[in-house]
């Protein structure tokens, strides 16, 4: 079987996209990007509300007393 070369030249580009193929491709590469960081600053919010509801006494590292001396255990 014969296979033509160089038969039909492929454009290796097709011309500008649309605004909605433009906000999709927008989409596509930062919205990952955009849900991590809100997942993130979600679970910090969370997990620094249980820091202070478990010890409301002290500030700062949890691993330190309200003295700022290293706790034992």
């Amino acid at each position: 079987m014969h296979v033509p070369t160089g038969a039909v030249p492929v454009p290796l580009h097709l011309g500008e996209l649309h605004a909605y193929e433009q906000a999709l491709t927008l989409l596509l590469a930062f919205g990952p990007f955009v849900l991590l960081g809100i997942v993130v600053w979600v679970r910090r919010r969370e997990d620094g509300r249980a820091v202070t509801q478990e010890d409301p006494g002290t500030s700062g590292s949890p691993s330190r007393t309200a003295d700022g001396s290293e706790r034992l255990g």
